[in-house]
């Protein structure tokens, strides 16, 4: 069986993006884990290599300086600058510069990919914590009356909140998560016994957004942009009832 810590938790614990208890729970995973041994070891080979390669010593000064300034920026002019290097491979003179791009580039996309992957496992991990007793909700609340002035004060953004039983889906309560380091807010739903979690927090645009949707750990998730909020529904719910839950409050 492939171990699905060692394609998410064991790359955000090598950069040292975990907190003290994630990383105490993956350092016991390690011991008995044979393949998040060998994937960690990989990935620090890898380091190495890169931090030893003479890449940029064949470079100009000038030259490591233009690559360094391209990928700046890279979020904002991706698709010129991929089609910009791959032109360069043609031409002889930019031999070197086209060699270090293609590097910086392709780590660029595989941290922005390890970087989704590592905040939808912290969302699917926050909502199997909140089953368990007590984790639920920090408010509890039969309208969203209650609920709402709850997060005043709690976060620096407002997130919306309304209760949709006439649609079958009852608001249970709320309470605060982190993800990726960041506050936010969490909205429980129920849905015919299934707990739903709406995760909200506010939109960044220079950060690489999440896939659509997915199943993980057998919990299904959704996750869209609206306005200037990111939402991400996660539950064990069908993906029908997410979507559903998902239309209503965009509406």
């Amino acid at each position: 069986m492939t171990c699905e810590f060692a394609r998410t938790t064991v790359h955000a614990y090598f950069d040292g993006e975990l907190d003290a208890l994630r990383s105490v729970d993956f350092e016991d995973h390690l011991e008995i884990c044979a393949e998040c041994k060998a994937e960690l070891k990989e990935i620090s080979a890898l380091h190495k290599r890169l931090r030893e390669s003479d890449l940029f010593e064949q470079a100009s000064p000038q030259l490591v300086d233009r690559i360094r300034k391209q990928i700046a920026q890279e979020t904002n002019e991706r698709p010129a600058k991929i089609l910009s290097i791959r032109r360069a491979f043609f031409i002889p003179a930019f031999g070197a510069l086209a060699a270090a791009a293609a590097v910086l580039v392709v780590f660029f996309v595989f941290q922005s990919h390890d970087h989704s992957t590592q905040i939808t496992a912290e969302l699917v991990d926050a909502h199997v914590r909140s089953l368990q007793p007590g984790h639920l909700t920090d408010v509890l609340s039969t309208d969203q009356h209650t609920v709402k002035p709850w997060f005043d004060g709690k976060l620096d953004f407002i997130p919306p909140v309304s209760d949709f039983s006439q649609q079958g889906f009852p608001l249970v309560g709320g309470r605060l998560d982190i993800i990726d380091g960041r506050d936010v807010a969490a909205l429980v739903y129920s849905r015919r016994k299934h707990i739903i979690n709406v995760f909200v927090w506010p939109y960044r645009e220079r950060e690489p957004g999440l896939v659509n949707s997915g199943l993980r750990q057998g919990y299904n998730w959704l996750q869209w942009q609206s306005g200037e909020m990111e939402f991400c529904l996660v539950s064990d719910a069908s993906p029908a009832d997410l979507r559903e839950l998902r239309d209503i409050i965009r509406q």
